[in-house]
């Protein structure tokens, strides 16, 4: 899906916040598929900075840009350029949780370069000047909740949240196993068994993984991304899932994937055990600790020599215990901050000319 607009008409929203005092600083809406290289390189230049080894390509990022859920593009996002340059760009989108919250979720993205020079502070502003734009034309009588996130090497990111009033309120965990040797094995209870995925498998599998994952915190099983999001994945593969069934019963299941071009980029051998999920009629049987191990078999079946996978730190099932019980160790830690939101009057948009 390309997203085609019309520069000679786009109309750019100003929020009411205050640009940084820099030489040569502009913003100016989002171009569409054109935007995606800019976009890939500054996350990474991000991620190199703030010591996160993931690898953004412009395939992920046209397959993320594919299937937004709440989210306009060309209203809910800015770019802020210096010299031609993309130095800064951020993006709002918002969900409703089944515990009964709104939340605007603010995404953004500053070069290291530019860093520590106020261009934070506008992005962030302008992200949460929109959030209330969006809330007053969508309004609810939920409670609201303005979200952000950084990893605990973004020093900056954090004191920047933190003077702006979010408060941490959640912790979770990269984890990676260093090897793929003394895998154990754990036996299925008596009647489930693992079977070889189907494309027939697809939409019960999906149905099943949204279930599960309706006791997690935070789920929004209704603003998730549709099966196809699933298909289309850059890295989809499901000859490495590990999937059990009892019957014609999704009992439970670990989506396991490997990414090539991240192992290519920082030359490693890696999987991730990632959606790990057991439906809750058969949990606390040990079906999650035997579809691990059998993921952890396969990945070093496929050649693999270490496996990763992310965990809230929080999570009541006991997840955390059963990943280091299982030979994985914590590499890095993420935070969610948040802060009430309060929808405010914001004065009438002005129409800028586009650059």
């Amino acid at each position: 899906m390309k997203t085609k607009m019309n520069f000679s008409s786009v109309e750019k929203q100003r929020l009411p916040t205050e640009e940084p005092p820099i030489e040569g600083f502009i913003t100016r809406p989002y171009r569409g598929e054109s935007d995606y290289p800019k976009m890939a390189a500054l996350i990474q230049a991000c991620a190199t900075e703030d010591q996160v080894d993931f690898v953004v390509t412009e395939e992920s990022i046209r397959h993320e840009y594919r299937y937004l859920i709440n989210c306009n593009p060309n209203q809910d996002m800015v770019f802020a350029e210096i010299g031609g340059q993309t130095v800064a760009y951020g993006r709002v989108y918002w969900r409703d949780e089944l515990e009964g919250n709104r939340i605007y979720a603010l995404i953004g993205y500053v070069h290291p370069q530019w860093r520590r020079k106020g261009i934070g502070s506008w992005l962030l502003a302008w992200l949460e000047a929109r959030s209330n734009q969006l809330a007053r034309q969508n309004p609810s009588e939920q409670p609201h909740f303005l979200e952000v996130g950084a990893v605990d090497t973004q020093v900056g990111a954090k004191a920047l949240f933190e003077r702006r009033g979010y408060q941490a309120v959640r912790y979770f965990y990269q984890m990676v196993r260093p090897d793929l040797e003394h895998i154990p094995t754990w036996e299925l209870p008596q009647g489930i068994e693992i079977r070889p995925v189907l494309p027939d498998h697809y939409g019960k599998i999906y149905a099943a993984n949204l279930e599960a994952f309706r006791d997690h915190w935070g789920s929004c099983p209704q603003d998730e991304p549709p099966l196809q999001a699933w298909l289309d994945d850059p890295n989809f593969d499901p000859t490495l899932w590990c999937v059990a069934w009892e019957g014609d019963e999704v009992v439970g299941m670990v989506l396991n994937y490997i990414d090539a071009q991240e192992n290519l980029t920082f030359r490693r051998r890696r999987g991730y055990t990632e959606n790990i999920a057991v439906r809750r009629p058969w949990r606390r049987r040990g079906v999650a600790r035997a579809l691990i191990a059998a993921s952890l078999q396969m990945l070093k079946e496929r050649g693999m020599a270490e496996a990763a996978l992310g965990v809230d730190t929080q999570n009541l099932s006991g997840a955390l215990h059963l990943y280091q019980s299982l030979g994985y160790q914590v590499v890095k830690l993420f935070i969610t901050y948040r802060k009430e939101m309060r929808v405010e009057h914001i004065p009438k948009m002005d129409m800028l000319k586009s650059d």
